[in-house]
């Protein structure tokens, strides 16, 4: 497939949800795409707003994307999904959205810094993953962090992605959330609804 455009970036991330999603996803009891829908489902049922839906949906789409390729538990270097994942959206979707695609690794070491709890609550492949992305942030990484203007919300993805990991739970798929990803795009893109 093309380099995607706004009027296909929606078919272009459904593809890709319906190529590669079925894939394991990070040794969890759950593949990519039932994490990513876990996560939305989940944002949706607690009435978030729809940019937070959006990014659940799609925080974690650079494991299809990166040129660095997929995340193994074997690994030994972080891949940097999270980069991969917002560059190839922020072009068509609002700045908040991309923030949490972008930082919600860097939430992770945020949230272990900060709330000792929430790292006492990680999977074991999270925090596999955790020691690659540079543990815990220092006391300096927290201050500038805390600096984002999309704090709170870049937090809330985190915990979606937390949650979004339960091999019992069935989520509606790709297509029930495409209508809210295409108005997201259109409301980032200037293209008035269809």
């Amino acid at each position: 497939m093309s380099a995607p455009t706004r009027e296909t970036i929606v078919d272009f991330l459904a593809d890709i949800f319906a190529r590669r999603g079925g894939e394991e996803y990070l040794g969890e009891p759950v593949t990519m795409a039932q994490h990513m829908l876990q996560g939305a489902a989940i944002a949706e049922e607690s009435g978030l707003g729809e940019e937070i839906i959006v990014a659940a949906l799609l925080h974690d789409i650079g494991h299809f994307t990166s040129e660095f390729g997929t995340y193994t538990p074997d690994d030994t270097e972080d891949r940097f999904h999270e980069e991969a994942g917002a560059q190839v959206l922020a072009p068509f979707f609002a700045p908040v959205i991309t923030d949490c695609v972008r930082h919600h690794v860097a939430a992770k070491r945020y949230l272990c810094a900060t709330r000792p709890e929430y790292l006492r609550r990680l999977s074991a492949a999270s925090l596999h993953t955790l020691s690659l992305q540079g543990g815990p942030m220092s006391a300096d990484e927290v201050a500038a962090f805390e600096q984002n203007p999309h704090l709170a919300q870049i937090v809330q993805v985190r915990h979606l992605d937390e949650a979004g990991k339960r091999a019992d739970m069935l989520t509606p798929d790709f297509a029930h959330f495409a209508p809210m990803v295409q108005r997201q795009v259109d409301a980032h893109c200037g293209k008035a609804p269809a």
